[in-house]
């Protein structure tokens, strides 16, 4: 059951309360790791092995040329020493974006713990290797998924169903099966956000929640950047 409490008419819906974030926890600039990959690190497996459902979802903002924005719930796939990466099809919505213009943010909201991590970043293309790698060890549903799917194209009631039929047949899998192996598609692949932001957010009473941002030093080293760490008004 919902605890927030609205006002209804026939025009409109008006949130009157909402609950109350009561977490013990506090961070600062001088309680949190000097990286906010390590921070992240702490956070996500925290959140992982605590009671959060799922850990791994983490919305992508993105925007066209012109500024237009689109949001879309992704899952978080690999963390590494130069960013966070996804995986999708290269001819999405999404992907056409951030052809058109790199800059992208992602969120992190585990709301069983209230807690979310803001990231913003420039996208680029993970290498081919890294694409095949991961799209082998997807279940072979998964690979016929992506090899039957125009994402983000218009389509007809039955044109999935057909084109998945076909793939079965062709890659000779059966129904239910996990057995198999298809080739990776072309326009299918990684993409690895390189943050120059972070922000960590702690809810607490009263929506005086605890914020802490780390902003990248202009020139600091790819591999070992440097972060200046503030505290952010709630």
């Amino acid at each position: 059951m919902s605890t927030v409490d609205v006002a209804e008419t026939k025009d409109t819906i008006q949130v009157r309360s909402h609950v109350q974030y009561i977490t013990k926890e506090h961070i600062s600039p001088d309680n949190v790791h000097p990286s906010p990959l390590e921070q992240f690190h702490i956070w996500f497996n925290e959140a992982r092995n605590g009671a959060v459902r799922e850990p791994d979802a983490m919305c992508l903002s993105t925007a066209t040329a012109s500024g237009v924005p689109s949001s879309r719930m992704v899952l978080f796939k690999q963390l590494d020493k130069h960013g966070f990466v996804f995986y999708t099809n290269y001819t999405s919505r999404k992907s056409k974006d951030l052809d058109e213009n790199p800059n992208a943010a992602l969120l992190f909201f585990w709301q069983e713990m209230s807690r979310q991590v803001r990231i913003l970043g420039r996208a680029e293309k993970v290498s081919k290797e890294e694409s095949e790698e991961y799209f082998q060890s997807r279940p072979m549903g998964s690979q016929l998924g992506a090899l039957a799917s125009k994402q983000s194209t218009v389509i007809g009631e039955n044109d999935l169903q057909e084109r998945l039929d076909k793939l079965k047949k062709l890659y000779q899998v059966g129904e239910g099966s996990k057995e198999g192996k298809a080739p990776l598609p072309n326009f299918w692949g990684g993409w690895r956000v390189i943050p120059s932001e972070m922000e960590f957010w702690l809810g607490k009473p009263s929506r005086l929640h605890d914020r802490v941002r780390y902003t990248r030093v202009e020139g600091s080293a790819d591999e070992e950047p440097e972060w200046t760490i503030e505290r952010l008004s709630p």
